[in-house]
């Protein structure tokens, strides 16, 4: 193949390794994300938090020798605080340790958003520094799709795949470059034929213009090898 204009990492990530989290780890986490969702509460002067309630955990994805759980939750006063805990992966000799965990509090909710596809949100966790002093935000990207069909959600940036997740009861964690040589990061969900059944970018319209500028994207072919199943 010849050479590429596009040089960014692609598939940094490792695939999700383990399943959703249940027992004393999933209240090991559950600690390490309310404590973080606390704190986000005393941040947030504007909003009236409340209490959280059940978590929603995501996908795990590890990325230069620390696994990223995303985690989101509703509050008793209808507020949603998202987030993620991250951790050093146990070894063979070593329990998972070096926890430590992130959130944030919003009022702005997908049900009041009829034109969103897709429910995202994202943090960056790193930087990657690319040709010519450009560098990468490495960027960890969660999210819900609000419509059918969706079997792998797919990070895109210019056109390009940069990383996918199969859906897991229909929630999706990716670790994808972002904000690189002015293109930026969109989340595409495809279904089981390689056809986009949804697209949303990390950028607010304005306008009706996405900030993305690059409008071309490549069809995925065949979804994680199921062909025209």
């Amino acid at each position: 193949m010849p050479p590429t204009d596009r040089f960014v990492p692609r598939f940094a990530a490792e695939p999700p390794q383990e399943g959703f989290p249940y027992g004393r780890w999933a209240e090991t986490l559950r600690a390490e994300f309310l404590a973080a969702c606390l704190r986000a509460a005393e941040e947030a002067d504007d909003l009236d938090v409340g209490e959280a309630t059940d978590i929603t955990w995501f996908p795990d994805r590890t990325w230069e020798a620390r696994t990223w759980i995303p985690a989101s939750t509703r509050t008793t006063t209808g507020v949603e605080l998202f987030g993620h805990v991250s951790f050093r992966p146990a070894t063979e000799d070593e329990e998972a340790d070096e926890f430590e965990a992130h959130a944030e509090a919003t009022d702005v909710l997908a049900e009041d958003h009829d034109d969103w596809r897709i429910d995202v949100s994202d943090h960056v966790i790193g930087d990657w520094r690319g040709e010519l002093g450009n560098v990468a935000d490495m960027t960890l990207v969660w999210g819900v799709p609000l419509v059918q069909g969706g079997v792998v959600a797919c990070a895109e940036l210019a056109g390009v795949t940069v990383d996918q997740c199969t859906l897991a009861e229909d929630r999706f964690t990716l670790v994808a470059p972002d904000s690189y040589r002015q293109d930026t990061l969109e989340v595409a969900l495809y279904d089981a034929r390689g056809r986009e059944v949804a697209r949303e970018s990390l950028y607010a319209e304005d306008d009706g213009d996405e900030t993305a500028p690059d409008e071309n994207h490549d069809e995925i072919n065949d979804a994680l090898g199921r062909g025209d199943a």
